[in-house]
C-alpha cells in the first residue's frame, strides 16, 4: 500500500489491535470496532444491524475497497448512521471467516475476500457478498446503494430480513454438522478401504489440465496435499498416470511465474491456466504445503531440481518471514507503492541494463522476454516457458553449462530487486501457520542436509510452546509481545504434526511430550461427543450461530485430517490405542462425505494411507555408521516411513515407558543399528545400509 503520514489523522477503536490488517483501517472515517463485547452490545442496545467486513493484510482488492470506500466521509458517514461496523482479520479469526463465508456464499452465491457481511444484532447473516465497487459498476451494486438499501429495509422490511436470517442460519448449521451425511459411529469403527485413494486419484484425473498441470481452470490454485496423495499412491501401487500428474504440475508451477524465479517462494494462485502470472501475495501456509511436496517429490523421483525449488522456498522463509523472538510471519503483500505486483514485474530494457546486453540472447530464451510482455501488457513477469533441458537445446548448450551460466544472473537481478520498495510483511505470528512451517522445515532439513532449516524450525516450535502458552493454555496469535485469541483445532493439530517432524529430526523426546499434551487436550476440548472427530472451536469458546467443524480441505488442510494424522502417529509411538480408534472413528464418519466428494479429502486420505499402512518407522541409534542407515532409509523413497532416532545407549526407562516403541533400541558396540517397525511391533535389527535399503524397498 501508499504509505500516508498519518500522524495527525484521528484514531479509531482498532488503534489498539496488534492485527496489522486492522491497524492499516485505524485512521478511516468508518467508526470500526475490533469484533467483541463491546461491538455486540452495542448493535443489541442501539438495535441496529451490524457491517462485517473480513479480510487480510496481503489482500490487493480489500485495499482497494479501502480507499475506494472506507477512506470517502461520505460512505463512512452512511455506514456510522445505521450500522455498527466491525472489521475481522480472517487469519486472526478463521472460525468466524468459516461461518460467515459459508453464509456469503449460501447469500451471492460465490465467495471471497474482502467478504462483506450484514448481521442482525443476534449474529444472524441477512445479506453478503465480496467486494463492492462505491458506486455500482459491471453489474455489481455500488456500496452507498446497498447501505441504503439495507438501512431502509432495516427500519420498514424488518420481519423479512430476520426471515431471511434464520434460513440462512439454518442452512449454515447443515452445512457444518452434514447431519444427512454423518452418521453415528460405534466405539470400535471400522477403518474405511484405500480403494477411497482410488476414487480420488481418478476424479483428480478427469480435473488435471493435461496442457498446463495442476487441476481445473484459472485461477488456478497448487492443490499441495492433492499432489502429495497422487505421489503417495504411485509409491503404493506403482500407479505412473497419478506420478505423472504430480510432476507435471510440479515442473509447471516451478518454471510459472507463481514461483518467484529469483528470490524463491510461491505465490497464492495463478490468475491463468499457464501459472504465468500470480497474484502476487505470498503466504505462510503455501509455502509450507508446497515444500512438502516437492520434497516428496524429490524423495521418490530422485529430481535434484526439485529439491532446489523447496530449498529457495526455505530460504525465503528464513531471509524474510523470521521474526526475531523465533516465530515466523504470516504473508507478504501483493502490492507496493500502491501498485499490484510493482516489486516483482521487470521491463526488458531493466532486465538487459542489470545483466548486460552481452547476455541479451540467453535471458530473452530462458525468461522468455522475446515474446509480447505478459503482465498487463506492459512488463514481464519472469517465467521460463520451456523445461530446462529444451531451453539449453534451444541455445545450443549443455544443460548444466546453462544452468551455471544464469545463475550469476539471476543473483545480479535479484540484487536489484532487492532496491526496490518491498511489498509491505504481515507480521504477526499465528501458531497454526507456524506449525505448518515447522514440518516443512524440519523435513527439508532432513531430506536436504541443512541444519539452519532445522534449527529455525525448532526456534519457531519454542515459540509456540512458550510465548504462545502464557498461562499454560495455547493462544492463537501474537504480534510484537502480546498473545491473545483462543487457540483453533488447525493451531494444535498443524503444531503437533510439526513437533512429530522435529522429533523425526533431533530425536528430542520433548517434542513428542508436547505434542502428547496438546492432543490430549483437544480430546478433552474439541470433540464431537455425538459423533467422532472434532469440532474447530473449543468447548468454552465464544457461542456463535454455528459451531465450525473442518472437515475438508480448503486452501488450508483439514484440522480434522491432520489431528486424524497425528493421532494415528501418536498411538504407533505410546501403544495408546485410543488415539488410533479415535483416528479410525473419524475415517469411518467422514467416509460417505468422502465417497460422494474425493478430491475435497485429499488430506484425510494421506492420514488413511498412513493408518492402513501401519505407522512403518524405522528407528536408528547413533553410533558408527549411523548416518548410512539413515541415507539408506532417505533413499527408499517413501515419504510415507518415519525415520527417528534414539541415543547409542537407548532412551531412558521413563521414556520407555511413555514411548514403548522406543524401548530397547541400542547400539551394538559402537555400531549403529536400525530397528525397522510396523504396527507397534519391531523386525529384527539391522546394521548394514544396504540390507536395510533392500528390506524397505
Amino acid at each position: 500500500m501508499i504509505a500516508h503520514d498519518t500522524a495527525d489523522l484521528p484514531t479509531n477503536r482498532l488503534a489498539g489491535e496488534t492485527s496489522p490488517y486492522l491497524l492499516q483501517h485505524q485512521h478511516n472515517p468508518v467508526d470500526w470496532h475490533p469484533w467483541g463485547e463491546e461491538a455486540l452490545g452495542r448493535a443489541k442496545s442501539e438495535d441496529k444491524p451490524i457491517f462485517l467486513s473480513i479480510g487480510y493484510s496481503a489482500c490487493h482488492w480489500c485495499h482497494v475497497m479501502e480507499r475506494e470506500s472506507f477512506e470517502q466521509p461520505e460512505l463512512a458517514e452512511l455506514l456510522n448512521a445505521s450500522f455498527v461496523s466491525i472489521k475481522v482479520d480472517r487469519e486472526e479469526r478463521p472460525d468466524l471467516d468459516d461461518i460467515y463465508m459459508q453464509a456469503t456464499q449460501v447469500l451471492s452465491g460465490h465467495g471471497g475476500w474482502p467478504m462483506s457481511v450484514f448481521l442482525t444484532p443476534d449474529l444472524e447473516p441477512f445479506y453478503a457478498g465480496t467486494y463492492f465497487p462505491p458506486q455500482g459498476r459491471h453489474g455489481l451494486p455500488g456500496f452507498s446503494e446497498v447501505l441504503s438499501r439495507l438501512a431502509y429495509a432495516w427500519e420498514n422490511q424488518r420481519e423479512q430480513l430476520t426471515e431471511q436470517a434464520g434460513k440462512v442460519v439454518e442452512r449454515m448449521q447443515q452445512l457444518v454438522l452434514s447431519a444427512e451425511h454423518l452418521p453415528a459411529i460405534e466405539p470400535a469403527a471400522e477403518r474405511p478401504r484405500l480403494d477411497l485413494v482410488d476414487l480420488a486419484a481418478d476424479h483428480l484425473g478427469r480435473s488435471y489440465d493435461r496442457a498446463h498441470g495442476g487441476f481445473g481452470g484459472a485461477p488456478k490454485f497448487p492443490h499441495s496435499d492433492d499432489i502429495r496423495l497422487l505421489l503417495r499412491q504411485h509409491v503404493a501401487t506403482g500407479d505412473a498416470a497419478a506420478l505423472g500428474m504430480a510432476e507435471h504440475t510440479l515442473d509447471a508451477m516451478a518454471r510459472g511465474g507463481i514461483f518467484d524465479q529469483l528470490g524463491g517462494g510461491f505465490a497464492r494462485y495463478s490468475t491463468d491456466a499457464e501459472w504465468a502470472v500470480p497474484h502476487f501475495e505470498k503466504m505462510l501456509y503455501d509455502n509450507a504445503l508446497l515444500v512438502r511436496a516437492y520434497l516428496e517429490a524429490h524423495q521418490i523421483t530422485g529430481r535434484d531440481d526439485f529439491a532446489l525449488v523447496a530449498r529457495r522456498c526455505c530460504d525465503w522463509v528464513l531471509r524474510e518471514m523470521v521474526d526475531p523472538e523465533g516465530g515466523l510471519w504470516s504473508t507478504q503483500d501483493a502490492d507496493s507503492e500502491g501498485e499490484e505486483g510493482r516489486f516483482f514485474v521487470w521491463q526488458r530494457r531493466e532486465v538487459l541494463e542489470v545483466v548486460g546486453r552481452e547476455h541479451k540472447q540467453l535471458v530473452d530464451i530462458y525468461w522468455g522476454l522475446g515474446e509480447h510482455e505478459n503482465f498487463e501488457g506492459l512488463h514481464w513477469v519472469l517465467l521460463r516457458t520451456k523445461p530446462d533441458e529444451q531451453l539449453a537445446a534451444e541455445l545450443g548448450m549443455e544443460l548444466p553449462a546453462l544452468l551455471e551460466a544464469i545463475e550469476p544472473l539471476r543473483q545480479k537481478l535479484f540484487e536489484h530487486r532487492e532496491a526496490r520498495v518491498h511489498p509491505a510483511t504481515d507480521d504477526k505470528v499465528l501458531v497454526s501457520w507456524n506449525g505448518l512451517m515447522i514440518s516443512a522445515l524440519a523435513r527439508a532439513g532432513r531430506v536436504l542436509g541443512e541444519p539452519r532449516f532445522v534449527e529455525a524450525a525448532q526456534a519457531a516450535a519454542r515459540f509456540c510452546l512458550t510465548t504462545m502458552r502464557p498461562e499454560g493454555r495455547l493462544l492463537a496469535t501474537w504480534r510484537q509481545g502480546k498473545a491473545h485469541l483462543n487457540a483453533t483445532l488447525a493451531d494444535f493439530a498443524y503444531l503437533c504434526e510439526g513437533l512429530l517432524e522435529l522429533f523425526e529430526v533431533d530425536g528430542d523426546t520433548a517434542w513428542l511430550d508436547a505434542a502428547v499434551a496438546l492432543t490430549d487436550d483437544v480430546r478433552a476440548r474439541f470433540a464431537d461427543s455425538e459423533r467422532a472427530g472434532f469440532f474447530f472451536t473449543s468447548d468454552d469458546h465464544e457461542k456463535l450461530v454455528a459451531r465450525p467443524r473442518d472437515l475438508f480441505d480448503g486452501a488450508l488442510p483439514s484440522s480434522n485430517a491432520v489431528m486424524a494424522d497425528v493421532l494415528v502417529r501418536l498411538g504407533e509411538f505410546t501403544a495408546n490405542s485410543d488415539y488410533s480408534a479415535d483416528a479410525d472413528r473419524l475415517f469411518a464418519m467422514i467416509e460417505p462425505l468422502v465417497r460422494a466428494s474425493p478430491p475435497a479429502f485429499g488430506r484425510m486420505l494421506l492420514s488413511l494411507m498412513r493408518a492402513h499402512d501401519g505407522g512403518r518407522t524405522v528407528v536408528i541409534t547413533e553410533g558408527t555408521g549411523a548416518q548410512a542407515l539413515r541415507d539408506a532409509a532417505g533413499a527408499a523413497g517413501d515419504p510415507g516411513l518415519t525415520v527417528c532416532a534414539v541415543p547409542a545407549e537407548g532412551v531412558s526407562a521413563e521414556v520407555a515407558g511413555r514411548f514403548p516403541l522406543l524401548a530397547g533400541k541400542t547400539a551394538v558396540d559402537g555400531q549403529a543399528v536400525a530397528y525397522p517397525c510396523q504396527h507397534g511391533t519391531c523386525s529384527a535389527p539391522v546394521q548394514n545400509a544396504d540390507e536395510l535399503a533392500q528390506l524397505l524397498g
